[in-house]
């Protein structure tokens, strides 16, 4: 595994942004790589961050393994059937030189299923681009919401949005209805109960914890006819986490996430069309820093 990323990321190791298996390419997203290995899949957080559409080339030491980590509580935690077969790469015939030291903690070997091609969204509280879809119609996805409600509400009762890839690569809110012509029916049913089921877990547990689960998005696949829960699940990447105590609806929310990268850079002098500028040390540190937090809230642990 290589690693090309800022030197000053970290006082002890810098952020890993690059994997590398010899004589092997992976399939890349915005954070994770992904190998093939036939019936199963290995799985790689980096440490890559994304904001606007865009990889920053500035990483966040250890974001891959919090992700990683935190995944692995979910998988324990929901009573629900996943795809985690194991943490430990060398399960897997790894091809010969592979530096086994750069995949721990941030690896997942999974059973390889066939992707439900939907992003199966629960949300809670009313943030992001619900709020906007809400200002405009009193809807979400087709679905009619109370009036009168403000920024980051409580909805009264969490609801489904579904949404699909669009070929820029963008999710696109789709209605339940568009969902069930685009899949077959019944599984779309399936999967909106399955949805709203682990949300509700998930938003009780981490209330307990002292944080807010505004929304989140599951990935499914299929073995067989079995529904599987795939990709990462209820990270501060594929979820909105607010600390309780700080949360006052009627405006943004501090959060769990990559809220100092996406403030830092609104600040700059870049069009978001363009590459953008590397991450001061400050706003790296800040973000780490967040990242853990939710990390030891959530699973009561001391990352390390």
């Amino acid at each position: 595994m290589t690693n090309n990323s800022q030197p000053f990321n970290s006082p002890s190791r810098p952020a890993v942004t690059q994997s590398h298996l010899p004589g092997m390419t992976p399939r890349q997203g915005k954070v994770r790589d992904v190998y093939d290995f036939g019936n199963q899949l290995l799985f790689v957080a980096t440490d890559r961050i994304s904001a606007f559409d865009w990889i920053l080339p500035t990483g966040i030491p250890d974001k891959g393994k919090l992700l990683t980590q935190m995944s692995c509580f979910w998988f324990d935690l929901l009573k629900v059937r996943h795809h985690l077969v194991s943490t430990n790469p060398a399960t897997l015939p790894l091809p010969a030189g592979t530096d086994l030291s750069l995949l721990e903690g941030r690896s997942l070997v999974v059973q390889k299923t066939r992707v439900i091609p939907i992003e199966c969204v629960v949300r809670g509280y009313l943030a992001g681009s619900g709020w906007k879809e809400y200002r405009a119609s009193q809807t979400i996805c087709g679905i009619s919401l109370p009036p009168g409600l403000v920024e980051c509400d409580k909805l009264p009762v969490p609801i489904f949005t579904p949404a699909t890839k669009a070929e820029s690569g963008h999710d696109e809110n789709i209605s339940f209805e568009q969902m069930q012509r685009d899949i077959d029916p019944q599984l779309a049913e399936k999967l909106r109960d399955l949805s709203l089921s682990i949300y509700r877990q998930a938003a009780d547990y981490a209330l307990k914890k002292g944080i807010v689960l505004a929304d989140t998005k599951f990935e499914f696949g299929l073995l067989g006819e079995e529904i599987i829960l795939i990709d990462e699940v209820l990270t501060p990447d594929s979820s909105r986490f607010w600390p309780l105590d700080q949360y006052r609806p009627g405006h943004g929310q501090p959060s769990f996430d990559k809220q100092f990268v996406r403030d830092w850079l609104e600040t700059q002098p870049w069009d978001k069309n363009s590459p953008p500028p590397p991450l001061p040390e400050d706003v790296v540190l800040q973000t780490r820093a967040k990242y853990v937090e939710a990390y030891e809230r959530l699973t009561g642990s001391t990352f390390s």
